[in-house]
């Protein structure tokens, strides 16, 4: 028998052993299913969800770099908007000059009383009274004209607005001082900046203006100019002008009424609306049986016997007395 036979039959009698084993490990499995069944449930492999980054996106990128672009040069879009309606420059203002391809000339300077301010290798150059457009083409010409930068690009931004500023108090959103950001601001455009007037204010607004030692004062009917297109909250305002929101009129209820208080005296309200303010009248309250309580100008309190359609005034105490019957 030669080595190839021998590896032949050692081969057949190998498989022939896997045969055996398999057949009675078949029958073994088999035997076992049939006393006792096994259940086999099925698992299932969820592979981990794959981690995305929002930065991976394109346009994300993108607006990211045109973000920090903007936010690099110090870009405000509210004052370049400003800008554009013809802000004129006044003493208090701070502006940042740069010129095109020359960072080294890049200034961030405060005007002066005299409404100038120093620029490098020209000096002092006077921009107050001007627009920021108008102060650009005054520096462009005397770089030019001296021969320090053949056609300059300037840029001028109003960093902060200081020039022109106004004090909006009393009974509003955020009271405060705040500047006249535009060529011209009314009484209704520093209101909406100060947030707006509170529930508790008033529809009469009072303005204060300097003149020279004296004072002026103007009152300004919200209603009058927004409701019947008079000039109203259109009132120009000028620098150092206090705009004054004082607290609404009240009128005070109280007897045999739902809900006896303190409420806003609205226009034209009469006595009949008064007491449907206050919830109405009670089970044993009479609407012919109404007494109000004035004060009069001197400081003198007069007792009146009120009929419904009487109008009520400011500071009136309502008193709604008992029913008879």
């Amino acid at each position: 028998m030669n080595l190839r036979t021998a590896t032949i039959r050692a081969y057949l009698d190998l498989a022939g052993l896997g045969r055996t084993l398999c057949t009675k490990m078949s029958r073994t499995t088999l035997r076992a299913t049939r006393t006792r069944p096994r259940i086999v449930r099925p698992q299932f492999h969820f592979a981990p969800p794959k981690e995305t980054s929002p930065f991976s996106n394109p346009a994300v990128r993108r607006w990211i770099a045109l973000a920090t672009i903007v936010i690099s040069a110090g870009v405000n879009l509210d004052t370049l908007a400003q800008q554009g309606s013809g802000y004129i420059l006044g003493p208090g203002d701070v502006v940042k000059i740069t010129v095109f391809q020359n960072p080294d000339m890049t200034t961030e300077a405060r005007i002066s009383e005299e409404g100038k301010i120093t620029f490098p290798l020209i000096g002092q150059v006077e921009i107050g009274g001007v627009t920021p457009a108008a102060a650009e083409a005054r520096i462009a010409g005397r770089l030019n004209s001296g021969g320090f930068v053949l056609n300059p690009q300037v840029n001028m931004v109003v960093a902060q607005f200081r020039s022109r500023m106004v004090s909006v108090l009393g009974q509003v959103g955020k009271p405060g001082r705040y500047p006249i950001e535009e060529r011209s601001a009314t009484v209704a455009d520093m209101l909406a900046v100060a947030s707006g007037v509170l529930p508790t204010g008033g529809d009469e607004v009072i303005v204060v203006r300097k003149k020279g030692d004296s004072e002026e004062r103007l009152v300004v009917d919200l209603d009058a100019g927004l409701l019947a297109g008079g000039p109203g909250p259109k009132v120009e305002l000028e620098n150092d002008d206090t705009i004054y929101v004082p607290r609404a009129p009240m009128f005070y209820i109280y007897g045999e009424v739902q809900k006896p208080g303190q409420y806003r005296l609205e226009r034209g309200i009469t006595v009949m609306q008064a007491i449907s303010a206050g919830g109405g009248l009670t089970i044993r309250g009479s609407d012919k049986r109404v007494r109000i309580s004035r004060t009069l100008a001197d400081g003198t309190i007069k007792e009146l016997d009120a009929k419904l359609g009487d109008l009520v005034q400011k500071n009136d105490v309502i008193y709604v007395k008992e029913s008879i019957f």
